[in-house]
């Protein structure tokens, strides 16, 4: 059962309280920085994490950024200041390498319609034609995973760890196959996007990490983020598994791009606000819709999810690894937003409470 739901996570990528009022009245002075409403919420949504499950969390509201984070502790919740804590933020990496896209695009490097065959050292297998935003907003065809990373043989703590270069060039010259035509379909993969970020550190002649601080950590100040837990590791929060206890980090290898960046809220508060600057050309390529999952009602942009409901906008990101969920909404419209960070496991049964929270104090900014 256990490798069941791994194989679930893999290809999205990504003890309980029974007093209510001693675990709300356990936050403390939270009326500082969240609404009454909004503290019963993340009560609501964390009261059956482990203990030690932590969510750091940001929301964004008429130009301002309040953090507020909570600890589980004793089967109950407390207030504590996380905002500079760093957890693995999972697939809203996908948002970052899209963005790396963007800013190649925007800066004539290559064209989002351009054959990645053009720039490829060794073509995909039949000369088979995919172009870089159809890597980015899963219309390629490509599976969710390459057939060469067998779950049978993995350490099931740390599954992409030997994923490396030879394996995907192997897979990409010799053993792929489409699940459809490019271009007529979105279907989530990390393997598009994990060879998005490869293809984009080799057009650039650098590694994925440079690639993120020079473009992106660099402009937007964000000190703390990276793929190099050594630059982070006295501030990283430890990962839980599903039953809330200490689990390795996860090792991305070739694929970082779909999944391997480590972060703060305070970092990705920085990152969205600058979502609201319409000036920035390379973020507002990023939003912009590049194919139509459901008419008026979802579209996906560059890594963006957008979610048309009722006259408003969001758009939208979440991610999961072993140890961590994340989650990210904005309202660019109105300049509302929450990002929450955790390491509760994505393996957890009450994982989604996650997305649901992010979506309740959202509401509660409208």
């Amino acid at each position: 059962m256990k490798k069941y739901f791994i194989l679930i996570l893999l290809l999205y990528a990504i003890g309980g309280c029974t007093n209510e009022k001693v675990a709300y009245n356990g936050q403390k002075d939270y009326s500082q920085h969240i609404t009454e409403l909004q503290a019963k919420y993340i009560f609501a949504e964390t009261k059956e994490f482990p203990n030690n499950t932590q969510l750091a969390v940001a929301i964004l509201h008429n130009g301002t950024t309040n953090f507020y984070g909570i600890k589980r502790e004793n089967d109950t919740i407390s207030n504590i200041d996380n905002h500079d804590s760093v957890f693995e933020i999972g697939s809203i990496s996908k948002v970052f390498t899209a963005t790396l896209l963007a800013d190649m695009v925007v800066n004539q490097q290559l064209g989002l319609d351009d054959n990645i065959n053009d720039y490829l050292d060794w073509p995909l297998k039949d000369n088979v034609k995919i172009t870089f935003k159809q890597l980015s907003n899963h219309c390629s065809g490509l599976p969710r995973l390459p057939t060469n990373l067998h779950l049978d043989s993995v350490d099931l703590k740390n599954p992409y760890k030997d994923y490396d270069e030879q394996k995907l060039k192997q897979y990409v010259t010799q053993d792929l196959q489409l699940n459809q035509n490019p271009g007529e379909k979105s279907e989530y993969s990390n393997l598009g996007v994990g060879l998005l970020g490869f293809m984009l550190s080799k057009i650039d002649s650098t590694t994925y990490e440079n690639l993120l601080q020079s473009k992106i950590c660099t402009k937007y100040k964000l000190v703390r983020t990276t793929t190099d837990r050594d630059q982070i590791r006295s501030q990283l929060i430890r990962g839980l598994d599903e039953n809330g206890n200490e689990t390795p980090n996860w090792d991305l290898n070739v694929l970082v791009g779909a999944g391997g960046i480590l972060s703060s809220v305070a970092d990705l508060s920085k990152f969205a606000q600058a979502q609201f600057n319409d000036s920035d050309k390379i973020l507002s390529l990023t939003r912009k819709a590049t194919f139509s999952l459901e008419p008026n009602k979802a579209e996906i942009g560059l890594g963006w999810a957008i979610q048309k409901n009722i006259g408003k906008t969001l758009i939208m990101h979440s991610g999961g690894t072993g140890g961590y969920r994340s989650n990210i909404v904005l309202n660019i419209a109105n300049q509302n937003g929450v990002i929450i960070l955790s390491n509760l496991s994505a393996f957890h049964k009450n994982h989604m409470n996650i997305d649901n929270l992010g979506n309740r104090i959202l509401e509660t900014l409208d």
